[in-house]
């Protein structure tokens, strides 16, 4: 077996392996309302997402031609097997590091910033494809923002739409449909967070020449693969950013849940649709933040989205450090 097909094989496998981290790290993105508001039980929520995850990483393809050749020129790299596959173990590093903590930070920061700094520790800052990656810096920055002005109209709404309902009927009524709101919050991520596994796993493929690279649509394999380490990773469970997202930014009810839900998952939807990868985990906190300002400001526990913020803006230069380090402990021995 020879050295590129050995390569390519660990980047595949360990690009499963982030799909699967990624799968119980961002779990808490979809069900932590419905979970908090015991819309659904904790068991049954899993399955939910783990379900909707598998099938909205099949259903869109668009985000994963985006982190093949918007990041990076694969052409360009002459180092890139050991590129890629230094950037998809930094990201996992990462990953690990702050779920461990409970942070729920950005596992699309931590990729990009890897394929980033990986790249240029090899060739130098030539390497980065810069109309691509400031799209998709733009997009990182742009859509949490976006997430909290969609969060803070939609709650706004529901207080208009329903400030004459009774209380007790209308928290059963958003009950059920929160049910709605956490599949479609599933279906959501896996249409955007599971395609960037299989953008580097073609990305690979590519450099390798086991790919032509005119063609940036993930191979069917790729798909099913990703998506199942995906959806295995979802039934796993990450249940100390559950804890985070869905109490410790606001105490979160039916209504203000649900609403928080559909911000989050129609902002995800319209990124996936226009091929930009974003960060799940900042769309649905800013959410629930919006929501919570629009609830009541004082409710909301600012310390705890301080945290997250910082979190989110050094993940993209820790993990474009991490990962140079990595590449240039690799090259001595590759």
């Amino acid at each position: 077996m020879d050295y590129v097909l050995i390569i390519t094989i660990a980047i595949v496998v360990f690009s499963l392996i982030f799909d699967f981290i990624n799968g119980f790290h961002d779990t808490a993105n979809a069900i932590a309302t419905a979970v908090s508001t015991r819309a659904l039980t904790p068991r049954t929520a899993i399955l939910l997402a783990a379900i909707m995850n598998f099938v909205g990483a099949l259903t869109f393809t668009g985000v994963a031609g985006t982190i093949t050749k918007d990041i990076v020129d694969p052409f360009k790299l002459h180092h890139g097997l050991v590129v890629v596959l230094a950037a998809i173990l930094a990201a996992i590093v990462w990953n690990l590091v702050t779920w461990l903590y409970g942070i729920p930070s950005s596992s699309s920061h931590a990729l990009i910033g890897s394929i980033a700094g990986a790249a240029i520790a090899a060739e130098g800052f030539g390497a980065l494809h810069y109309q691509g990656f400031t799209k998709i810096i733009i997009v990182l920055i742009v859509s949490p923002i976006i997430a909290f002005c969609v969060g803070f109209i939609m709650y706004t709404l529901v207080k208009i739409i329903f400030k004459n309902a009774n209380l007790t009927r209308a928290n059963r009524n958003f009950r059920f449909f929160q049910v709605f709101t956490a599949a479609l919050q599933s279906f959501s991520h896996g249409t955007n967070d599971a395609q960037k596994s299989m953008g580097i796993i073609t990305l690979a493929l590519i450099v390798a020449n086991i790919q032509d690279g005119s063609n940036v649509e993930p191979e069917l394999w790729v798909k099913i693969a990703c998506a199942t380490a995906m959806g295995l990773g979802t039934a796993i469970g990450g249940w100390k950013i559950i804890k985070t997202v869905g109490g410790n930014i606001m105490k979160i009810r039916p209504a203000n849940g649900a609403a928080a839900d559909l911000s989050s998952a129609l902002t995800i939807f319209v990124a996936s649709s226009l091929h930009f990868p974003l960060s799940t985990t900042h769309v649905v906190s800013s959410s629930i933040l919006g929501v919570g300002a629009s609830n009541r400001a004082k409710g909301v526990k600012w310390s705890t989205a301080q945290r997250m913020i910082i979190t989110w803006i050094i993940t993209l230069p820790i993990s474009a450090l991490l990962a140079a380090v990595i590449f240039w402990i690799m090259s001595i021995f590759l």
